[in-house]
């Protein structure tokens, strides 16, 4: 591949459309500026407007509260006598709706915002040519173009220093635009070598657009059921990052890299991981979910990786106490409810917006909102920017889009993107059967066998180790047959008390595949789980058989009730159901498997075998 000098960004003029000025009256907000101290002055509260400020969605008055008089006593107007009065300035300006701040934080004013009559769009390129913009590339941060505030002046933050940021709104509100803003401002700054991306896109229509992207560590995401491998990725990706520092002397990813530099070694690049719908993936695996991503907010900002995560629903079991006290920099968009804007930003506020990108900004160092219209995005602006570095790509000016090849300097020789991790990001099954046996393997089959107890919990306070490797080990014991499938109480049954009957089992299911598992035209599963379960349920049969702890009070049985349909049974089929009891042996299914079915009266003139599960005492 080729050096990365090799990569070049794509030129700012040529991708984004120029920003467009709207003429505005000065005389408009003259007058909603007098109509505003006339309506006040009428219910006694004498305020004059010493300060406008025309932003592109709103305009924000000033007004310094003057006194009354009263009794020869000269008072100042409350500011709680003028935010009572909301109502009624709305009805005399014509505008709703309409937002009070008492006062405005780090002023002398109250500050009445009124939507503008036009409003204006906010182009990225505006926002980029900004100084800020430009400051934050300069100091080696994450810049994202965000908008202008209400007085018009561009804004921009570091994701670095946010450094994970949670979106959220209701439909149509912008949330998704912002997204593509936050994206296109990173693709536009950071090369491929520089900057990898994950994108997760559950509604399958969102991302569409950034296939393909030398950016990206992966194809876009849109299963959501294995979002869950991906954060599991991540963390992986996070310890691995660790161990280079460490080994390295370096404390965070701008030290390491410039280490690196040094040694004339490529950088370790940011890692950015977008998932633009949280409540789709809460719903499938809430305590995962929160779990992977705490850890990650809670760790991952000096490895250089970071969090985006949106959602339309910002309810109190989408977004958890525990994920809001890890994501200090948030934004809100317009929502249906005060409710809802006190679960994103711990204050109301979000429900009065006007949508259409118009956004509160909650920064990590600072606690006061900034009322903000987000950047717009064309189409045509991302179409053209990604079908720029998918020619950079084609041209082979650059490593391929998934990943560095070289390995990653310093003594771990490991590609930041690994194939075989990807493979368990994407499959999270596959990853945790690909995993190797856990060092404490042995210790805990010992236990297991000696105390013919097995959970999670109990592998947690034996060997005092977390959840997440408590949680591996014991999937590993029941692939492995040492275990069975949890109860709803979390506990397992101890199917092999000895590394005899551990391969006895696995063998013993490979036989029962045989039969349940039959070719075109003999018996078969009308359902793959239903085969499944009956192969488990015969083996734990065979476990329990050789368990030194004597007859279980429960029996594993195999009867037609698991079987949605039936085929003909062949040769070598099954005469009716087949049930296994305490003394069960493997001369059992033997016996099962060389009757003849002729044999069976129920089955002469080919009929099907007849529905008969097994019951105590039957033959």
């Amino acid at each position: 591949p080729a050096a990365p000098a090799e990569w070049r960004l794509p030129p700012v003029d040529q991708v984004l459309d120029p920003a467009v000025e709207v003429e505005r009256s000065p005389d408009e907000a003259e007058t909603m500026a007098r109509t505003i101290e006339h309506t006040l002055g009428e219910f006694g509260i004498p305020v004059k407007v010493v300060k406008i400020n025309t932003g592109p969605t709103i305009t924000q008055f000033g007004l310094n509260p003057g006194y009354i008089e009263r009794a020869g006593v000269r008072t100042r107007v409350t500011v709680r006598r003028i935010v009572a009065l909301q109502n009624d300035l709305a009805l005399a300006l014509a505008a709703s709706p309409i937002r009070i701040l008492a006062p405005v934080p780090g002023r002398p004013y109250v500050g009445v915002e009124v939507p503008n009559t036009a409003k204006a769009v906010v182009t990225m390129r505006g926002v980029m040519e900004h100084e800020g913009f430009r400051k934050i590339l300069a100091g080696g941060g994450l810049p994202i173009a965000l908008g202008r505030d209400t007085s018009g002046v561009a804004v921009s933050a570091d994701l670095t220093r946010m450094p994970h940021l949670l979106v959220a709104g209701a439909t149509g509100a912008g949330k998704s635009v912002c997204i593509n803003a936050l994206i296109c401002s990173l693709l536009l700054t950071y090369t491929p070598d520089r900057l990898k991306l994950v994108l997760v896109d559950p509604k399958r229509v969102e991302m569409t657009q950034y296939r393909g992207l030398p950016h990206l560590a992966s194809p876009v995401v849109v299963e959501v059921e294995r979002v869950v491998g991906v954060l599991q990725w991540a963390v992986r990706e996070m310890d691995r990052r660790y161990r280079m520092f460490a080994e390295a002397g370096a404390r965070n990813l701008e030290i390491y890299n410039r280490l690196l530099a040094d040694r004339r070694e490529p950088p370790l690049p940011f890692l950015v991981i977008v998932i633009d719908e949280l409540a789709d993936l809460m719903m499938l695996a809430p305590e995962e979910t929160e779990r992977l991503i705490t850890r990650l907010a809670q760790l991952a900002r000096a490895t250089g990786i970071h969090l985006v995560l949106a959602t339309q629903r910002p309810s109190v079991d989408v977004v958890t106490g525990l994920i809001k006290a890890n994501f200090p920099s948030r934004i809100a968009f317009a929502v249906s409810s005060g409710i809802d804007s006190r679960v994103i930003l711990d204050n109301a506020g979000a429900e009065k917006l006007l949508g259409r990108g118009d956004m509160l900004y909650m920064a990590s160092d600072d606690s006061k909102l900034r009322r903000l219209q987000g950047c717009f995005v064309s189409d045509a602006e991302i179409d053209r920017l990604v079908q720029y570095w998918k020619y950079a790509a084609r041209a082979d000016k650059a490593p391929g889009a998934a990943g560095a090849d070289a390995a990653t300097p310093l003594g771990i020789p490991e590609p930041m993107i690994q194939p075989e991790l990807w493979d368990q990001m994407v499959d999270p099954q596959a990853g945790a059967m690909a995993d190797a046996r856990d060092p404490l393997w042995d210790e805990a089959v010992a236990l297991i066998r000696e105390h013919r107890s097995a959970s999670i919990s109990f592998l947690q306070r034996k060997l005092r180790i977390g959840y997440a490797r408590a949680g591996r080990l014991i999937d590993q014991l029941e692939a492995a047959g040492v275990v069975g499938p949890a109860h709803p109480s979390g506990s397992r049954d101890v199917l092999a008390q000895s590394d005899a009957a551990v391969a006895e089992t696995a063998d013993f299911k490979t036989r029962l595949d045989r039969v349940f598992r039959a070719p075109e035209g003999g018996r078969g599963d009308a359902l793959p789980g239903a085969a499944d379960a009956r192969i488990g349920a015969a083996a734990g049969g065979l476990g329990r058989a050789g368990s030194p702890a004597g007859p279980t009070a429960g029996r594993a049985g195999v009867g037609d009730e698991d079987v949605p349909g039936r085929a003909a049974l062949p040769d070598d089929g099954l005469a009716g159901g087949v049930g296994f009891d305490d003394g069960f042996a493997e001369d059992d299914v033997d016996d099962a498997i060389d009757d003849d079915p002729a044999d069976d009266p129920d089955l002469r003139d080919g009929a099907d075998p007849p529905i008969r599960p097994w019951l105590p005492g039957s033959a």
